[in-house]
């Protein structure tokens, strides 16, 4: 299927590792013109480098999303190098989850800088530029306990639960100027988180992925690939999917007892 992407300019938050990493492979794949940053200079240059010697038309720009000037200059440099903005993935982030009586403020607030402060400011920094383009989309990456919070999943499980509140919300206000607002959930998924904790430990990440899936309950019995929430989100930002705004989608095998 043609997703219709070809030339579109989509920006990419946390797009130098993982899941990100991935998710602009596959953009470049389908012809959109992807920016991405990553607060590690060399892990965004080496997504570049990579997807320049295929011919894609790839920007990479480290920032830090939690500061407002690095944000804008991630903007400025998208929008000053192809002169529109399409769509936007909202999916820097890192796990950050435990007992609640040892997480402080500090723990606290630095979850809700990453996770949805810096959400907020991008986007509404990029609503101009979606308005101009005549709509566009917006995806956030998410997590499953936004839904279904358990035992030891704050903060994370309250800074996505506010995440996918801005989703729906967003989605009806901003559904007249035709820009899009979903949100895609993860469970145990495959990312560069995992692949570093591997090898921390000194095993091979393909063990730690095995015994993850076989022992966490998925229904699918097995981890995510971060090339299936690669199709996802890009069939998400698609002019395919022109119909779909609102939403929160679970990509997590099953495993969430919350639809």
């Amino acid at each position: 299927m043609d997703l219709e992407l070809k030339d579109k300019v989509v920006l990419v938050t946390g797009g130098s590792d993982g899941l990100g990493a991935a998710l602009v492979r596959r953009l470049a794949a389908e012809g959109a013109r992807v920016a991405l940053c990553g607060r590690d200079p060399e892990r965004v240059g080496r997504v570049v480098k990579e997807l320049g010697e295929t011919g894609a038309d790839v920007l990479g720009v480290p920032a830090d999303v939690t500061r407002q000037e690095d944000l804008e200059r991630f903007l400025s440099a998208a929008e000053g190098r192809w002169g529109r903005i399409d769509a936007i993935v909202n999916n820097a982030g890192r796990s950050a989850a435990g007992a609640f009586e040892q997480q402080d403020e500090t723990v606290w607030e630095e979850d809700l800088q990453l996770k949805l402060h810096a959400s907020v400011r991008l986007i509404r920094l990029a609503l101009p530029h979606l308005r101009a383009a005549g709509g566009g989309s917006v995806v956030n990456t998410l997590a499953v306990s936004a839904k279904a919070p358990g035992a030891g999943s704050t903060p994370t499980s309250v800074s996505r639960a506010a995440g996918l509140a801005l989703t729906k919300a967003l989605s009806k206000e901003l559904g007249a100027d035709n820009i899009r607002v979903n949100a895609v959930l993860i469970g145990l998924v495959e990312s560069g988180q995992w692949v570093r904790m591997a090898e921390a430990g000194g095993r091979s990440v393909d063990e730690l992925y095995a015994t993850l899936g076989s022992g966490s309950g998925i229904p699918l019995g097995r981890v995510g690939k971060a090339t299936e929430f690669a199709d996802l989100v890009a069939f998400l930002l698609s002019p395919r999917a022109a119909y779909i705004s609102g939403t929160g989608i679970n990509f997590d095998g099953g495993m969430s007892p919350v639809v």
